[in-house]
């Protein structure tokens, strides 16, 4: 289940276990009709005017509604400064899920999550359509036709990125989505008048607005109307603050806008898994991607078994919160490495701790990491092992990994790219190059990896007064150590 995240004294957007690059988006008045420019005018007018109403507020007299190929955004009407309040939004004009009927949340059983029921919420709202007091904000919403996350792929669609273990990520959010609406659906179905004949497809749509626009505090969650139009800049330093005791969201300017600029603010330092899973677009050069990597004891290990009970009895790999490990394996979160060289942040501990005990050999060996992590911290293999040869091993294993990896994701992108021309324009050609964004920044955090893991083995030979042998294997150029002769 996602988890909300508060950040200091910020509203901070929802986030489910995880923008950098500055994303421009401009609002093209040039090639829109007049009666598009004329209509969303209007739109922007009537929802101010429900705003002010609502709050008994002016909520912003610099910002204005306009449309991107991102779909709504806000733009500079008046010239802003840096430090200018340029948004505010009272707590009474939060959408939240305390707004949910009665009767319904009396028969909602406790295990169905929050955004589950703020969705519902938005559910009983879209059903009363014009006789909402939120319809001026809920029109205003993307139709899930328009909207690229990952949960509304076809299947084919998918494919594209099964390379990812976003692949899995939304197999597994579809069927968790699956498994809300079946608690929810005979609670929906017993409000025909409120929820009407409501289906799966319904209750998803429903789920990713909340989850691709709402905000998260410590005790709740909201639906921001107006400022959830705002695009986002993962170098921007402008966030959403909250103030408890005014009961009040506002933006502050963290630069100045000239009349028609985007103003954007950062949602958090998302990569494009998670950007495309709950977000539903990507960065072409996104500096905070990752990729996840999954390793396990081979069956045919002879020590399967002493590893396995050493791995379950020492769980306290160096492992971070976003790495887990299991009964057949373990998951690790991997960023870019950003030096190559021996003082640069390297590969994650707990995936290099993992690695030596899969290329340890004798169960002396085995207890000895055992009585080390005793010893110290608890936590197993996360020193360099005694053994160069095996210290050595186990960092190979990583690159052979990683450079399997980096072929299978180099050989799907060129197949994306052969075949992308055709597409111009489409939902298709959209998804197909944000499958492109995702498999290129996965391939530089990889080729990183592998740099460093190079960079690292010869290192440790060096270092250790060692001559080298390099023996070709199928994936990866290892370095085995050789003890110098006698002579």
């Amino acid at each position: 289940m996602r988890t909300l995240i508060r950040m200091a004294s910020n509203f901070s957007r929802i986030q489910p276990h995880r923008i950098p690059q500055f994303r421009r988006r401009f609002l093209n008045i040039a090639a829109a009709s007049f009666k598009d420019t004329s209509q969303l005018f209007n739109e922007c007018n009537e929802l101010m005017t429900w705003l002010r109403t609502k709050t008994g507020l002016e909520i912003s007299s610099v910002l204005a509604i306009g449309t991107s190929s991102y779909g709504r955004s806000l733009f500079a009407s008046k010239p802003i400064e840096d430090g200018d309040c340029i948004l505010k939004i009272p707590y009474t004009a939060h959408l939240t899920p305390d707004k949910i009927l009665p009767e319904v949340e009396s028969l909602i059983v406790d295990d169905v999550g929050t955004v589950s029921r703020l969705a519902v919420v938005l559910l009983a709202e879209q059903k009363l359509g014009k006789n909402s007091d939120w319809f001026p904000y809920l029109k205003n919403l993307p139709r899930a036709v328009n909207m690229h996350n990952t949960i509304f792929w076809a299947p084919e669609e998918l494919n594209m990125i099964q390379q990812s273990s976003i692949y899995h990520e939304t197999v597994n959010l579809k069927s968790f989505l699956a498994r809300e609406f079946s608690a929810l659906k005979p609670v929906l179905q017993h409000f025909p008048s409120i929820f009407g004949d409501m289906r799966l497809d319904d209750f998803m749509h429903a789920y990713t607005l909340v989850i691709s626009r709402a905000w998260g505090t410590s005790n709740c969650i909201s639906l921001v109307p107006f400022a959830d139009f705002l695009n986002h800049d993962g170098a921007s330093e402008a966030v959403l603050l909250s103030d408890d005791d005014k009961e009040i969201s506002e933006v502050i300017a963290d630069r100045n806008y000239s009349v028609g600029e985007e103003v954007l603010i950062r949602y958090g330092k998302f990569s494009n898994s998670t950007l495309m899973l709950d977000y539903g677009f990507t960065l072409p050069h996104n500096i905070n991607d990752q990729v996840q990597i999954f390793m396990d004891v081979p069956l045919y290990d002879p020590l399967y078994k002493m590893k396995m009970e050493l791995l379950h009895k020492h769980p306290k790999l160096p492992i971070a919160e976003e790495n887990c490990f299991s009964s057949s394996g373990c998951s690790f979160i991997m960023k870019e490495v950003k030096s190559s060289d021996r003082k640069g942040k390297g590969i994650p501990l707990a995936l290099r701790a993992f690695a030596r005990v899969l290329t340890v050999s004798t169960c002396e060996e085995l207890n000895s990491l055992a009585t080390e992590a005793s010893q110290s911290d608890g936590r197993l293999a996360r020193r360099p092992l005694k053994n160069m040869s095996n210290e050595i091993q186990a960092h190979c294993i990583l690159l052979s990994k990683f450079k399997h990896m980096i072929k299978c994701h180099d050989a799907a992108v060129k197949e994306l790219e052969s075949s992308n021309a055709p597409y111009c324009g489409t939902q298709l050609s959209v998804r197909r190059q944000m499958a492109i964004d995702l498999l290129r920044g996965e391939i530089r955090v990889l080729q990183s990896a592998s740099a460093w893991i190079a960079n690292y083995c010869v290192g440790e030979i060096i270092l250790c007064g060692h001559r080298t042998q390099r023996i070709r294997c199928s994936h990866v150029t290892q370095y085995r150590a050789v003890v110098p002769s006698s002579r």
